[in-house]
């Protein structure tokens, strides 16, 4: 899960009732009167294809110090492709026509800031007080760049003066959401804020490569100045553009009477990689704080969900009862701005996905209990009411978020494709507020209750069963009230 996003347990070897609240209706032993009552067959299936063994065994691998928290900008993450891809192909899986191998090959580029020289009126702005968030190369404006209303109607610039008593956060937000050029004239009085996009502008931005030809994204300059008419204009920047090519895992479990209907499941496997960690376990004085290279190994975050669609594609492939066609993706790029879905979602038909089970930090007990989910946006469709209908009867229950000012509907895969109109919604478990580990080098497997992640899984593969079946058609998002992603900085 991004972190816009600004995220013990028994470590057990079998999944007992004893582990779980026996008075939630979340318990295992409602699912496991399910699994003996009401559709032995099917149970057998799902206790046979998605055990504890094998979902530790892919969590384990997926969170180890050998895939150094799997960074999109290291080596270590396409061992966790190669991983997750042949994990789809021991399943039999298909791979999805432009992902041979499984592999949907995509391109991003960290743009970075070299330099910017900015000259007002004649008047060079101090090099402290300019900062620039682009997805190009190069920015060469002049003062025949400017937007006039009189006389310059296609001029390529916009000029935007934020003033004293304006709120500067909400009018870059509306200039992020355009895109295109844009140099902002901030009032003096906004320095604070100033400094702190100056400081996250400074580090560079991440973009798509396939939008950047499209000609989406932009730039937007900022001079903190009281100037406020522009009679004269000189801009120059420059960035240093760097590709590197990550994959999405794409596999296909064909549908039988409904092959062109897809229903998605979805996780991202990306983390935050090595980074500085401050060890601080016993200081006895500042001088003993030191900083140190730790590993961020996300098994929470989110080698949790893909141990699940790995497992659910094991447990359907194994049922043999999809009408529909079960399409299985592990995301890249979700922490660095949601680019593989973006990139998934400009090369699929939105209107054949039925819907989006994306799953995200399943790990840890929820706050409705061990072995309960909830889901993201609940109120967006009714796929979560017709989820509960389906495990109704078993005594099993999908809660609706519980941290709706977290905004979390936003800060996963799902909102890339509930932009597009599908009911696309994340499912988890995590206790946002409590979690000590989130983004965290602590987020590793010792972190984990797995028992509790396993029904998690379970009841995900049960309430899912009818789309699958075909029998459930969930409604359309109504994409028209889906924020829009920025088109510049995330």
């Amino acid at each position: 899960m991004t972190n816009q996003k600004l995220k013990p347990v028994t470590f057990a070897t079998q999944l007992t009732c004893l582990s779980l609240a026996s008075l939630l209706l979340t318990s295992c032993s409602h699912l496991n009167s399910y699994v003996e009552n009401s559709q032995a067959s099917a149970s057998a299936t799902l206790d046979n294809t998605i055990t504890l063994t094998q979902v530790t065994n892919d969590v384990a691998y997926l969170s180890s110090d050998a895939l150094k928290g799997r960074d999109n900008f290291s080596p270590e993450i396409h061992l966790a492709a190669d991983y997750i891809a042949k994990r789809f192909n021991d399943i039999g899986l298909t791979p999805a026509t432009n992902a041979p191998n499984f592999k949907q090959q995509y391109t991003v580029q960290q743009i970075k800031p070299q330099n910017l020289k900015v000259t007002i009126n004649g008047q060079a702005i101090d090099t402290d007080l300019v900062t620039m968030a682009t997805t190009l190369a190069d920015v060469n404006w002049d003062t025949n760049s400017l937007l006039s209303k009189s006389n310059q109607k296609n001029a390529s610039v916009n000029i935007k003066l934020i003033g004293e008593n304006d709120n500067m956060r909400k009018a870059l937000t509306n200039l992020n959401t355009q895109g295109g050029q844009h140099l902002v004239l901030l009032h003096p009085k906004h320095k604070n804020s100033f400094k702190r996009y100056q400081s996250y502008f400074a580090r560079g931005l991440t973009t798509l490569k396939s939008e950047a030809k499209e000609k989406q994204g932009g730039v937007i300059v900022i001079a903190l100045t009281d100037i406020s008419k522009i009679k004269q204009l000189s801009v120059q920047g420059k960035a240093k553009v760097t590709d590197t090519l990550l994959n999405n895992i794409v596999g296909i479990l064909p549908g039988k009477s409904k092959p062109n209907e897809v229903v998605l499941y979805s996780a991202h496997y990306d983390h935050l990689g090595v980074k500085k960690s401050t060890n601080n376990n016993k200081p006895t004085n500042a001088n003993d704080i030191q900083a140190t290279t730790a590993i961020f190994n996300g098994a929470d975050d989110d080698a949790s969900g893909v141990s699940a669609i790995i497992n659910l594609a094991n447990y359907f492939a194994k049922m043999d009862n999809n009408e529909r066609t079960l399409m299985f993706t592990a995301f890249s790029a979700e922490e660095i701005g949601g680019f593989g879905s973006r990139y998934f979602s400009h090369h699929i038909d939105e209107n054949s996905i039925t819907a989006m089970i994306n799953i995200e930090m399943i790990g840890k007990p929820s706050m409705f209990g061990e072995g309960s989910v909830w889901m993201t946006g609940m109120e967006r469709s009714n796929l979560g009411e017709q989820l509960n209908q389906a495990l109704a009867s078993n005594h099993l229950k999908i809660y609706a978020d519980p941290y709706p000012t977290e905004n979390l509907f936003y800060r996963s895969d799902n909102a890339t494709l509930a932009r597009l109109g599908v009911p696309a919604h994340s499912f988890s478990s995590t206790q946002l507020d409590k979690d000590q580990h989130y983004h965290k080098v602590t987020d590793d497997i010792n972190s984990l209750n797995l028992p509790s992640m396993l029904t998690v899984i379970k009841t995900l593969a049960l309430a899912t069963t009818p789309l699958v079946e075909g029998t459930m058609t969930p409604l359309r998002i109504d994409a028209n009230k889906v924020t829009r992603k920025g088109m510049i900085y995330y």
